[in-house]
């Protein structure tokens, strides 16, 4: 490792290292990342949920290559007049043009005469754009020449699907814009310098840009195409984990300028002292992201490889390209705060110091009162509801969710999504007429069919995706030669699986982070304690969120896979922080003890870590800025939690127990011997 050291901060060989790697990044530029256009978030159901061999039975169908639009229209609960329902009917003639059909069936009258719901047969369009394209001119041809007061809606699988895609319409740009001014600008508050944050800023920025190229290709070597969301969390997740690294690094780089007069002695010391600590740190989030290729949904493993390669990206120019870049400036980079060969560090008089050695005095004090705390805001998971309806995902009401809502109060509540039986066709009847029998259905009707299969579509009483909807579609997978498939079906079998891989990664990740902890530290006791301590601060976290969520943001539930992501995001990025402290504290207690080492390990990471947690918990809050409540829910749970692993756990809690345990903390090896 010396080695490489020496070439990254050598005085002929530190610009060699700088422009390589912006020659190199350059190269991946032009190449770009391969992907042809954008994509809406999929399913990504495996292939043996029933839902999803629904969805494959149904391609061999004559209408295998169709979609449908629901085009609703209404005057606000009033009834329709004559006049609209000829301007309905000349409607219907208009869409008929964009129709995948030659015939459109006339728009169907709700019995209250307030709703007319028009059923549009399309061709299936793969490109976001294109797609939203047609969806809006479908809006703007229903809407002509309608009666004032009479409206239509485009709502069904091709109106969420638009509505979806339109969230994430220029997500990547919104995310990065609003994340760098935070970076910014906390980085100016940090640094108190007017042109120092300009260094980690440009760096991580390009190594953002680099990562989406290279996550975009791996993830596509392994068959699998990333959405708007999973390049929305890797960009937040690259800024978030590459300043961290960044600010460990120029802390450490600082100090050790106090030390050498030769910036690049000090910046190799730094790199020696800060490197071990960044690439565990690093290590451990990889390896737990990594985890996510044992789940069954696709959208899970996407995540995992995107986020992965991005962390990968991340260390490798926190640790080799701003180490060069910054050692093309001298010490006036630090200007106004300018760190002279020689003087005294401030941080081992300073707050921090005083805050180590008051938790020493009466460590188990701290310990109980901390645990209580973390205790009490972690029963607000014991009301934790789980699982939001497509209707139910968004912050701001698109226009799908509204015609859905309408269609549900004026027909049956499943009309907008009936569920999908596929059965032979000999049996077809039997089974259409069994449905019918079903406690929840309105109707079943036998539709289109081949030599070996037939579709059944079934109306449920229940709206969509709801506790009685999962009910009844369990009552019809109990009928013998039928499987179940649709919308409802599917969030059921999405749902399962989500759990499922839930239930498989963190243990995982636990596990591996155990490991982690247990070979970078030589100990036993110090992984278990601080893996337990980021386990609590995450129930915390997720209890506090929920009781935000409810009383104030109003949010029904939170979504399947909001638990599994933060915990992934919070234990792996938590530990961070820990590693951090107590890699230091280690380094320290070889010469002073367990006692004094924490003390001054807190008093020499304190101020960058808080620095660095606070930054971090900015960049994911910047996830509530796009209108979907998953996203916004996942950085409200994570800026909590690190803010509650930086302010409380990692401040407080994790010194209070290496003085509870002394040098048994770093059991079975011996640090300190005297």
């Amino acid at each position: 490792m010396q080695r490489i050291i020496n070439v990254i901060t050598g005085r002929r060989t530190s610009w060699i290292v700088l422009v390589g790697m912006i020659l190199a990044a350059g190269g991946v530029f032009a190449l770009g990342s391969g992907s042809e256009g954008d994509t809406s978030p999929g399913v990504g159901l495996p292939d043996s949920a029933e839902s999803a061999q629904v969805a494959v039975l149904q391609e061999d169908l004559p209408g295998a290559d169709a979609t449908s639009a629901l085009v609703v229209f209404s005057r606000d609960g009033e009834k329709l007049t004559d006049d609209d329902i000829a301007a309905i009917a000349n409607a219907g003639t208009a869409l008929a043009e964009l129709s995948s059909s030659d015939f459109i069936p006339p728009a169907a009258v709700s019995d209250d005469e307030t709703t007319a719901l028009l059923v549009l047969p399309l061709d299936v369009i793969e490109d976001v754009a294109e797609q939203a394209d047609r969806a809006t001119e479908i809006r703007t041809m229903a809407n002509e020449n309608l009666p004032d007061g009479l409206q239509a809606l485009l709502t069904g699988p091709e109106g969420f699907a638009v509505d979806i895609a339109a969230v994430f319409k220029g997500a990547d740009f919104t995310l990065l814009l609003v994340t760098v001014i935070v970076v910014a600008v906390l980085l100016l508050i940090t640094y108190r310098s007017p042109w120092l944050w300009l260094v980690p800023l440009v760096v991580v920025g390009l190594a953002d840009g680099l990562a989406g190229i290279v996550a975009t290709r791996v993830a596509g070597l392994m068959g699998i195409a990333l959405d708007a969301s999973v390049t929305g969390i890797l960009s937040v997740l690259v800024f978030g984990a590459g300043t961290n690294y960044a600010l460990l690094l120029i802390a450490r780089y600082r100090d050790e300028l106090r030390q050498f007069e030769d910036r690049r002695a000090a910046m190799a010391k730094a790199l020696r002292g800060a490197g071990p600590a960044i690439i565990a740190s690093g290590s451990t989030v990889t390896l737990s992201l990594l985890t996510l290729l044992f789940a069954q949904l696709t959208g899970n493993r996407a995540l995992g490889i995107a986020c992965a390669v991005g962390i990968v990206v991340a260390m490798l120019f926190a640790l080799v390209m701003l180490p060069a870049a910054l050692l093309l400036f001298g010490r006036r980079l630090f200007w106004p705060y300018v760190p002279a060969f020689g003087s005294d560090n401030p941080s081992q008089r300073g707050l921090w110091s005083k805050l180590g050695t008051s938790v020493s005095r009466r460590p188990l004090v701290v310990v109980i009162a901390g645990a209580l705390l973390l205790g009490g805001l972690a029963l607000g998971v014991t009301q934790l509801q789980i699982g939001l309806s497509q209707t139910e995902k968004f912050t701001a009401v698109p226009e799908a969710v509204t015609g859905q809502e309408i269609i549900a109060d004026a027909f049956p509540a499943g009309s907008g999504s009936p569920a999908i039986i596929m059965a032979e066709p000999d049996r077809a009847d039997d089974i259409a007429a069994e449905a019918q029998d079903v406690d929840g259905v309105t109707s079943a009707t036998v539709g289109e069919s081949t030599a070996d299969i037939a579709e059944i579509t079934v109306v449920l009483d229940a709206a969509a995706e709801t506790p009685e909807a999962f009910a009844t579609i369990e009552k019809l997978r109990d009928i013998d030669g039928a499987l179940v498939g649709g919308l409802d079906a599917q969030s059921l079998d999405v749902s399962r699986a989500q759990t499922a891989d839930q239930d498989l990664v963190i243990p995982l990740i636990l596990a591996l982070v155990f490991l982690v902890l247990v070979l970078l530290l030589r100990a036993l006791v110090a992984p278990l304690l601080l893996l337990l301590t980021v386990v609590a601060s995450f129930f915390a976290s997720l209890g506090l969120s929920w009781l935000l969520f409810e009383s104030v943001f109003g949010f029904p539930a939170v979504d399947t896979n909001v638990v599994l992501f933060s915990f992934l995001f919070l234990v792996a990025l938590g530990v961070d922080y820990n590693i951090f402290l107590v890699t230091r504290a280690r380094e320290e207690a070889v010469e002073h003890g367990t006692r004094t080492g924490m003390i001054r390990a807190l008093s020499a990471t304190g101020g960058v870590i808080t620095s660095a947690g606070i930054l971090l918990a900015a960049v994911f809050a910047v996830l509530g800025v796009l209108p979907l409540i998953t996203l916004t829910q996942i950085g409200i749970i994570v800026c909590i939690g690190v803010l509650l692993d930086t302010l409380l756990v990692r401040t407080v809690l994790v010194p209070a127990l290496a003085f509870l345990a002394g040098e048994r903390f770093w059991w079975p090896s011996k640090v300190h011997s005297s």
